[in-house]
Parts: structure tokens; sequence; C-alpha cells
């Protein structure tokens, strides 16, 4: 099981990292073991270890491929729409959102409590999605869509809070009704307005 007849590089590289995104989902990174990603992929460990140089690196790799990228698919889709609309769609669905995916980050941020290797890569990890999102700021910024008093940084962290937590309380712990939680975001939205817009503080 080294090489996959008739599969390239890239593909091999997708299989392993899918099957490591559903190991570490499910078995978490402790649990999931080299041998069993290698082997659901259909090739050697030493295949695997020709794509990734250490687990930390596959499960981070796992979680920047088959991690939730909901928003960039958003934004992406359509970039001309506002981007407290497109953070707003994302926010109402939070509360329901529990699937492997969600598993996925939660995996990754406990291990990086432990793994001193697995903690480097997750900052690189977060500190790029934090300043994507910031990005995303700065552009509704420069469109007079949001305040230009904001800290980007600061409303980065805060979607990143929210993003996470809601992976780590799934509805069954705690339920919120979709209208209340759309209230709410609606006016912590408003917040976000230049002084003087329509919606926004005077």
């Amino acid at each position: 099981m080294g090489r996959i007849a008739g599969v390239t590089a890239a593909e091999t590289r997708e299989r392993l990292l899918r099957a490591a995104a559903e190991a570490f989902a499910r078995h978490g990174y402790d649990g999931a073991r080299v041998a069993d990603i290698a082997q659901a992929a259909g090739v050697s460990n030493g295949a695997l270890y020709a794509h990734f140089g250490s687990k930390a690196e596959l499960l981070v790799a796992a979680l920047r491929t088959h991690g939730r990228r909901e928003l960039a698919d958003l934004f992406a889709a359509d970039p001309d729409r506002p981007v407290t609309e497109l953070l707003l769609i994302i926010g109402r669905s939070l509360p329901h959102r529990r699937d492997a995916r969600g598993h996925l980050i939660v995996e990754a941020l406990v291990a990086a409590c432990r793994d001193a290797d697995v903690a480097r890569l997750m900052r690189d990890y977060v500190g790029e999605r934090a300043d994507w999102l910031a990005g995303l700021v700065r552009i509704a910024q420069a469109g007079e869509e949001m305040d230009a008093a904001l800290a980007p940084n600061a409303l980065a962290h805060l979607c990143l809070l929210l993003s996470i937590g809601s992976a780590l309380v799934p509805p069954d712990m705690h339920a919120v009704g979709d209208e209340e939680w759309a209230d709410l975001l609606a006016r912590i939205a408003v917040a976000f307005t230049p002084p003087g817009s329509e919606g926004g503080t005077q």
C-alpha cells in the first residue's frame, strides 16, 4: 500500500486528509492512530509521512481542508454582499451546527493544550483565520458599511469565539429560540454600523 496505482499525489493527499478528518473527529487526536488513517486512505504509513511530517501536521492540515468555511464560501460566492449580512447569516446558524467538522476544531484545540507541536500549528491556523476576518472587517469599513472606529482584530476575535463556542455548546445542552437569537444578533450588528447611518448609533 504505497502509492495507489492511477492516483495522483494530490488525490492521495486528499484521501489522507479526508480519512484524517473523520478519524480525528470520531476518536480525538490521542485516540486516532496514524496507521488506521493510512489504512482508511489505502496507503502505507510511509506514504502518509511522505505527505505530512507528523501527526500534528496531519491534524491541522485536515482542519484547514475539511473544517468549517461557510463564511469564506459565502463571501466567495457573493463578494458584493454586505459583510454584516454575511456575518448575520452565519451567526443565525450557529445554535444548530453540530457535525463532524465542528468536532474537528474542538479536538484540535484540546490537543493544542497538551501537545506543543499542535499548539504551534494551531496558533498559525487561528491567526490566519483571524487575519482573514479582520481583513473582511476592513473591507466593510472602507465601504462605510461598518464603523471605522471598530478594531478589526477585536471583532474578528469575537467571531472566532462565537464560532468555536457553537461547537462546544450543542442545542441539546442549551437551546435558544431562532427568533430570539436572530433578534439579539441584529441588535449587536447595529453597533457595528457607522454613527449617524441608518440603524447606527447617534
